[in-house]
């Protein structure tokens, strides 16, 4: 069972990049927001307006568990998927992590005219960025195995530099 996890800021390419690995490596790609859409019936958006964070938290936990658990290929998380103890030591004991790391500039610059990020719709995004990068930089980098910045490559460049990490870790065998 071959596991990689993708973790890192929205918008970081947790979802671009997951899908391009799993395409390159013959694997299924999967991405847990969309898991949980589908276990709730709505947008992430609507539950979260109606029920809050905690209980979708709770959602995300137990699709995490399930996930990791049970999916053979790549996985696409979440942005605050780290928030959580659980879901952090069930990515790291289960899942090769990798940390598609950028900085909150980056995020906004790539970001800034996408209206479907509710994240982003503040009244100054960038400051909302800096603040949830200050909180989560380090729990991402206590769950990942690799850390990959992603600064301004394109994505072919950035899907390299991962399949370069896990080569040279011993988590895939070069071609």
């Amino acid at each position: 069972m071959l596991r990689i996890a993708l973790v890192g800021l929205p918008g970081s390419g947790k979802s671009t990049i997951g899908r391009q690995l799993a395409r390159r490596l013959g694997l299924t790609a999967l991405d847990t927001d969309h898991v949980i859409e589908q276990r709730l019936g709505c947008s992430i958006r609507e539950y979260f307006e109606r029920e809050g964070e905690a209980s979708f938290r709770d959602v995300e936990q137990a699709v995490i568990d399930d996930v990791t658990q049970s999916h053979n290929g790549i996985l696409s998380t979440g942005g605050g998927s780290v928030l959580r103890l659980a879901n952090r030591e069930h990515l790291r004991s289960r899942c090769h992590v990798v940390y598609l790391r950028s900085s909150p500039e980056e995020i906004f610059r790539r970001l800034r005219h996408d209206m479907q990020r509710p994240l982003l719709q503040v009244d100054d995004p960038l400051t909302r960025l800096r603040d949830l990068y200050a909180i989560r930089d380090p729990l991402y980098r206590e769950t990942a195995h690799f850390v990959v910045e992603t600064g301004r490559p394109s994505v072919a460049n950035l899907l390299n530099m991962v399949v370069m990490q896990l080569e040279l870790a011993g988590v895939l065998s070069p071609h």
